[in-house]
């Protein structure tokens, strides 16, 4: 099965050692739940880093990045349960990207995936895009112990929507990143294929100045409607 639609909200963050217990709780109690019931979400997932940071990583997916800008979302946001509020004061690192799904070559769920981040120069989209979708994509899910792969890009009005409603989940971006997520059976075998497919040399040609950050993480709760 592919991902339950074309948009993807992936959420960084962390908290200090003390708070971590009642950040899992909200996550898997409350937070997740939340979102997935609300209008053009299907399927959320988080995640702890195995190796790389921030150390906690969510997706969720809905069927458009226009979902994570509509005024219901919107008004969501600015009005947080008292818990989430509670939370989110806690945070000592989170970022947020909402994304347009480019390329989608998952297939179910694996128990860990690798995750890319990079950004490449806008007019290399379609050329890079190619890249993703005939080559270095079809390589990774070849090797042994990957089950599917799926690349997107941040949608930077969609990203901003927030700031102009004034939500606290406020910060700006800036720069159109992309993100590919690498699935599969284990650990080992993601990062493996994200350091060899992904290396600052192969995305040069689309304007990457800057090598890829790479953090390899384990599933550790998921729901979907």
């Amino acid at each position: 099965m592919p991902l339950l639609g074309k948009g993807m909200l992936v959420v960084f963050t962390e908290v200090k050692a003390r708070d971590e217990r009642d950040l899992n709780e909200w996550y898997n109690r409350e937070h997740i739940d939340e979102r997935i019931n609300l209008p053009g979400f299907h399927r959320a997932r988080r995640y702890v880093a195995v190796r790389g940071s921030p150390k906690y990583l969510a997706t969720y997916e809905c069927d458009s990045v226009s979902d994570l800008a509509t005024p219901d979302y919107l008004r969501l946001l600015a009005n947080q349960t008292p818990w989430s509020q509670a939370v989110m004061a806690r945070f000592t690192h989170f970022h947020r990207l909402t994304l347009r799904v480019q390329v989608d070559m998952t297939h179910g769920v694996g128990g860990a995936i690798t995750c890319v981040r990079f950004v490449p120069d806008p007019r290399e989209r379609k050329p890079l895009v190619a890249w993703l979708q005939e080559t270095s994509l079809p390589r990774a899910i070849a090797r042994p112990g990957l089950v599917g792969a799926a690349v997107a890009e941040n949608d930077l009005e969609v990203a901003n929507a927030p700031v102009q409603a004034k939500s606290m989940d406020h910060p700006r971006a800036d720069e159109a990143e992309w993100i590919v997520l690498i699935e599969g059976a284990d650990a080992a075998s993601t990062a493996a294929a994200a350091r060899t497919l992904f290396k600052l040399s192969s995305l040069k040609p689309f304007g990457v100045a800057v090598a890829p950050t790479i953090g390899t993480y384990r599933l550790l709760f998921g729901n979907q409607k």
